[in-house]
């Protein structure tokens, strides 16, 4: 076998290794047939194509009994599922320190009535409620406190230190929903409640909301700071920075990801766009490349009116003759015209293959001369000083007449 042969086989079975879609082209049916009768295994894809391929209808296109063309083959999704698997973005776990509970789910407490007023005996009666309250929550009996600071709530629903009060001690309860409450209610009456931020901050803290608790906490250690609360701090803080950093992480990631998928779309719509352009500029040629129905290549649009000269003869002629004088035109027309068809011996080749002749009949100017004569031979005399048109009709004369000088 020719080496050259060799060569480029070697090289058409490397470029198959590399990209084995390659075989399910349509034009290589053949090889991967033959391959198949080997026993050799072909890749999903390519045999998916295969059958596609095998399957495909031809239409002739309407107008045409010679033209037809194999109907487009849908594209393979295989390169948009493996897109679709890269945009899926699977946020890994995040290890965090410290013990969270599963949220209280008790009825809300009763909360004391705003529009209440509230008289100086009712607040003294508070005071003298909230201190049994104390007593009882240092002997460890915090359902207890919980029942002296509800009433204590009632007698005076306006102080935001009774409401935190309450909620630390659902702090140590471990109710944290029932303190976050209570925390905010403190918080309604007075905004730069510490007591009210550090409890809400603890409770959220017991619920695993980090970044929340952190922020609570931080506002209560500004107004009032504790040691309790840069305690708790050390436990929160941590966890709080480990979530925002993944949360970036991932905010980044999806930007990224969203980045590639528009610019994979932009990608993909200039692709369909040059395509849709190249189908119509090669359909365009192909339909441009086709003979027309009459006329010179090139668009004689028709042809000439009434046929080619000659059918009938050219009578009479220009007086005193063509231009340069053109031996064999005699009275009667065209040389070698007969009265009722074309010139004898008429060599048409020539014609269309002078390049002269071929850039005349571009001109519109000599195509309405040459138009103007078919019609009727006698207005050749008034073309005949037109040095556009005149040299184009003895040239035409010399060919028809099959070997007058040139």
């Amino acid at each position: 076998m020719d080496s050259k042969k060799l060569s480029e086989l070697k090289l058409f079975v490397e470029q198959c290794k590399s990209d084995p879609s390659l075989l399910s082209t349509p034009s290589l049916s053949f090889f991967r047939d033959y391959l198949q009768s080997l026993g050799a295994k072909i890749p999903t894809a390519a045999n998916e194509e295969h059958k596609d391929s095998k399957a495909k209808s031809f239409v002739v296109e309407e107008g045409s009994d010679e033209d037809m063309e194999e109907t487009e083959e849908p594209k393979p999704k295989v390169e948009e599922e493996e897109e679709e698997e890269e945009d899926e973005i699977v946020e890994s776990d995040v290890e965090l320190e410290g013990e969270t509970i599963e949220p209280d789910n008790d009825p809300p407490q009763k909360m004391g009535d705003a529009s209440v007023e509230v008289t100086d005996e009712n607040r003294e009666a508070a005071q003298e409620t909230k201190g049994k309250a104390m007593e009882a929550l240092s002997e460890g009996k915090f359902d207890e406190a919980i029942e002296h600071l509800t009433q204590a709530i009632t007698l005076n629903p306006t102080s935001a230190i009774m409401y935190g009060n309450r909620a630390s001690v659902y702090i140590k309860l471990k109710k944290p929903n029932a303190a976050i409450r209570d925390a905010n209610a403190a918080l309604e009456i007075n905004p730069d409640s510490a007591k009210g931020y550090k409890a809400r901050g603890m409770a959220r803290a017991m619920l695993g909301e980090w970044a929340e608790a952190a922020k609570d906490l931080h506002l209560a250690s500004t107004i009032d700071y504790d040691e309790e609360i840069s305690a708790v701090l050390k436990k929160v803080e941590p966890n709080a920075h480990k979530l925002e950093e993944h949360r970036r992480k991932y905010d980044r990631l999806r930007k990224e990801r969203d980045d590639k998928k528009a610019a994979r779309d932009r990608q993909r719509r200039r692709a369909e766009a040059q395509a849709a352009y190249d189908k119509a500029k090669k359909e365009e040629q192909s339909s441009s490349s086709r003979p027309s129905g009459g006329g010179f290549p090139g668009g004689m649009p028709g042809g000439f009116p009434g046929g080619m000269p000659g059918a009938g003869g050219m009578p009479g002629g220009p007086p005193g003759g063509f231009p340069e004088g053109k031996p064999g035109a005699g009275a009667g027309g065209m040389p070698g015209a007969g009265a009722g068809g074309m010139p004898a011996g008429v060599d048409f080749g020539k014609i269309f293959n002078d390049p002269e002749l071929m850039t005349a009949f571009s001109d519109p100017e000599v195509m309405a001369a040459l138009q103007d004569v078919m019609k009727n031979p006698a207005n050749l005399a008034k073309h005949q000083a037109n040095p556009k048109v005149a040299p184009v009709i003895a040239k035409m004369m010399g060919n028809l007449g099959g070997g007058g000088p040139k």
